[in-house]
């Protein structure tokens, strides 16, 4: 049996008998998440919660005061960080903002591949961010929130964390990238979803975890997965798929035309969109 075919069958096979480690979310994420799903927070409460970590702390404050926000008068502490943006949208937020602590690795080989996997989300996330705040400036549509959005694109790969984790232990898969390449092309969109299930994520981010590199799967109206595409696209990470996303985003009406992605515009908002993560 060829690596590239053992490492999928290992992986396969782990999948079926529920035995592949999935990664949890970061200790801050959790408790924010459940804070935010008590009916009875405030944000005083979830200020507190919040300010037990001071990294979160610091780039929450950042965010509030970010372009994303569209707010000109700075804000200096948590609790105005939180009052600014809201217990509906801390949830989301904080869990992305969380997120990066997953790409690490006590492993040199698999540290560079998870750095170079967090750049490359960076990019698709604030790529779809710019795509979707032009989107509900031509159309006025918000039923799509930011928040949301940016969360769904952080996840939209996350099935690749395992299939590293497992790699790990094949060092000939390291030294020819095609064994790995082809195992996380087949399997990260099946384990993507089992970890947005595991973690309690609902349908949307399970399904964009699952089928954004499946351009057979169209939800019948616009959805999350339609902007991480054209992210991906715009970011260079959708290999041979990437015009049939731009044509596709034309048709369901995601862009008016190639031109939006190439205006000056679209680069400021993709740009103060990836501040948020630097």
């Amino acid at each position: 049996m060829s690596t590239q075919n053992a490492l999928s069958t290992i992986l396969v096979e782990k999948i079926n008998n529920d035995t592949l480690v999935l990664p949890t979310l970061p200790a801050i994420a959790l408790k924010v998440r459940k804070a935010a799903d008590d009916p009875d927070i405030n944000l005083n409460a979830m200020g507190e919660v919040i300010g037990q970590d001071p990294s979160l702390s610091a780039r929450m404050i950042k965010i509030a005061n970010s372009a994303y926000m569209g707010r000109s008068v700075k804000v200096t502490s948590i609790s105005q960080a939180v009052t600014r943006i809201g217990l509906r949208q801390i949830k989301n937020i904080s869990t992305a903002l969380a997120m990066e602590q997953l790409f690490v690795s006590k492993n040199d080989v698999v540290a560079r591949y998870l750095q170079q996997e967090w750049a490359n989300t960076v990019n698709i996330v604030s790529s779809a961010m710019a795509v979707l705040q032009l989107y509900i400036a031509r159309t006025k549509n918000r039923e799509m929130s930011m928040d949301t959005m940016t969360l769904a694109a952080l996840v939209h790969n996350i099935g690749v964390l395992p299939i590293l984790t497992e790699a790990e232990r094949h060092p000939e898969v390291f030294a020819n990238p095609t064994f790995l390449e082809v195992a996380i092309d087949q399997l990260s969109g099946r384990i993507g979803a089992s970890i947005m299930r595991e973690w309690g994520f609902g349908d949307s981010f399970v399904n964009v975890a699952k089928n954004w590199k499946d351009l057979s799967y169209l939800p019948d109206n616009l959805s999350y997965i339609d902007f991480v595409r054209v992210g991906a696209a715009v970011s260079g990470a959708a290999g041979s798929q990437k015009d049939a996303i731009l044509n596709l985003a034309i048709q369901r009406g995601v862009v008016e035309d190639m031109g939006e992605l190439h205006s000056d515009e679209f680069e400021e908002l993709s740009s103060a969109a990836k501040q948020i993560f630097l």
